[in-house]
């Protein structure tokens, strides 16, 4: 099985290229943050304040599907928080996937940051437009992804939930195996510092870097993404599965382009998706 948190500001729709690809093998769960925009909302005495509450939240939510022990994925803020909860419960994650992930292994470009300052003091539709094309430098967006996007302005969010990257001690002491899937085009962060960081102290780190996918476009209009994921994912795919320590020239890089914007059917098609696999 094979759970999928939604990153900040974003629904777990932003994952349907991911869980396409996924369910034909694996059980997919693509469920919206607890306090975001999407239908995860908390109780009004219980909103998560911590990590630590974060991780109980998911911890909770397994327990209600039944599952003990899952694979864990995430992207951006999700991708924090992924790995948080993997550090802190990991005998309920047997593998992590971290699709560029934010506030992990780097801070945040301070230019990314002030091109974003405009849509988070006043967020308006036309402001996070903006400011999404800027960062995917004009690939093409599903239609239906980025009017998700504009409509979560106007969505009663709470504050998101911030907190201190996870110590070096901490991430040596990560045993389980972890894909790192970098955007290569990233304006949030040096992908390269990024994946030399990670593979420094990460045990058991598979890092791929796509070349030509941004950071917000990542998990949905890079269809080689998916394909990295399945392959790492799937029984078949040990190989992949586990890097010791290599240096920072042997990390994987492709190179695929913006990559096309898929149907606008298919993101209405997809929303919490399973297949018949683990």
């Amino acid at each position: 099985m094979v759970l999928l948190p939604g990153g900040g500001g974003a629904t777990s729709a932003s994952w349907y290229t991911q869980a396409a690809a996924l369910s034909h093998t694996h059980r997919v769960f693509a469920v919206d943050l607890i306090g975001a925009p999407g239908r995860s909302t908390p109780d009004r005495d219980r909103r998560p304040r911590t990590i630590a509450d974060l991780s109980a939240w998911l911890d909770a939510l397994l327990d209600g599907l039944g599952v003990a022990e899952i694979d864990l994925g995430g992207h951006s803020y999700g991708a924090w928080i992924a790995l948080h909860h993997a550090m802190r419960a990991p005998d309920r994650v047997r593998r992590l996937a971290l699709l560029d992930p934010t506030q992990c292994f780097a801070g945040f470009s301070p230019v990314y940051l002030l091109h974003a300052l405009p849509s988070l003091l006043r967020p308006t539709p036309r402001r996070v437009r903006a400011f999404l094309e800027w960062e995917t430098r004009g690939c093409a967006l599903d239609p239906d992804w980025l009017a998700l996007q504009e409509a979560a302005v106007g969505f009663p969010a709470l504050r998101p939930v911030t907190g201190p990257r996870p110590s070096p001690a901490a991430l040596r002491g990560l045993s389980l195996p972890v894909l790192l899937l970098l955007a290569g085009n990233s304006r949030t962060h040096n992908p390269s510092k990024v994946a030399d960081y990670a593979a420094a102290l990460l045990p058991r780190v598979t890092v791929t870097v796509l070349q030509g996918a941004s950071h917000h476009a990542l998990p949905h209009a890079i269809p080689s993404g998916a394909h990295r994921y399945t392959a790492w994912i799937s029984p078949g795919a040990t190989a992949l599965r586990t890097r010791t320590r290599r240096p920072p020239s042997g990390l994987t890089v492709e190179r695929p382009g913006c990559g096309a914007a898929p149907a606008r059917s298919e993101l209405l098609r997809v929303g919490h998706r399973s297949g018949d696999g683990p």
